[in-house]
């Protein structure tokens, strides 16, 4: 789908503690510094729908295991991904693209590397049932 990057990332284990990659500046999908936030989500949870006007979202999963959904109203076109440590990839969402998660586990969290700071006059939301997705 144009306007969304999935980037494999690398993850380097060690006995004492593993190291999760999650970006360079140098990185595809990176338009600059904002602010960085971590959310948690519970399990069949969904959050969204959400369309960022400026923002360009990237979204890394560090444990558990949640299962995102973006939708061009455009071309009518979902793309859907579920990451986890099993699928440890950067999921990159450019502006004007709805957005919606689902927690597949019981403790899920993801880290946004913003683009920009959040701004709430620049998130359109709306009700889950306003884009038929079969969850």
């Amino acid at each position: 789908m144009d306007g969304v990057i999935l980037t494999p990332l690398k993850q380097i284990h060690n006995p004492k503690g593993d190291i999760f990659h999650a970006m360079k500046k140098s990185d595809e999908g990176f338009e600059g510094f904002g602010e960085a936030y971590f959310s948690t989500i519970y399990k069949n949870d969904i959050k969204g729908w959400k369309k960022h006007t400026k923002m360009t979202l990237n979204l890394i999963v560090p444990f558990g295991n949640i299962e995102f959904v973006v939708y061009d109203e455009t071309s009518k076109e979902f793309f859907s991904v579920t990451l986890s440590q099993g699928n440890y990839q950067r999921l990159t969402v450019k502006p004007n693209l709805w957005m919606a998660f689902r927690g597949l586990e019981e403790d899920s969290m993801l880290l946004n590397l913003a683009s920009i700071e959040h701004d709430p006059s620049e998130a359109i939301n709306i009700d889950l049932s306003e884009i038929k997705y079969a969850w």
